[in-house]
């Protein structure tokens, strides 16, 4: 079992910027994969960024829509990812969802709403 606790989300003016972050329970080194998600009213949930690959070194992918604005961190020693978000746009206002992927089963957070006014 795999526990998330998110943190960061909130209200931002497009342009600016926002961090989430993500502690997972136990070592992230146990895990095949790392991330967020999100999910925009009456849209299905998607991928944001990930770092998969974790035991061998890790590999970050990032959504077209967000390459070049987002950036994904990880910290070994906090069992911490975390998603800084800049030149946010209105577009990108969602619910995020942390996940972790352990032994092939997906965990996810609670989730954070992140809401960019224009």
């Amino acid at each position: 079992q795999v526990q998330l606790v998110e943190s960061g989300g909130g209200l931002v003016q497009a342009g600016g910027s926002l961090r989430l972050s993500c502690a997972a329970s136990g070592s992230i080194g146990s895990l095949n994969a790392m991330g967020w998600y999100r999910q925009a009213p009456g849209k299905q949930r998607e991928l944001v960024a990930r770092i998969t690959r974790i035991t061998s070194g890790g590999i970050t992918n990032y959504a077209d829509s967000v390459k070049g604005r987002f950036t994904l961190f990880r910290d070994n020693a906090k069992s911490t990812v975390s998603l800084q978000m800049n030149s946010l746009k209105p577009e990108d206002t969602a619910v995020y969802y942390c996940n972790a992927v352990r032994f092939w089963v997906d965990y996810w957070g609670q989730g954070t709403q992140v809401t960019v006014s224009s």
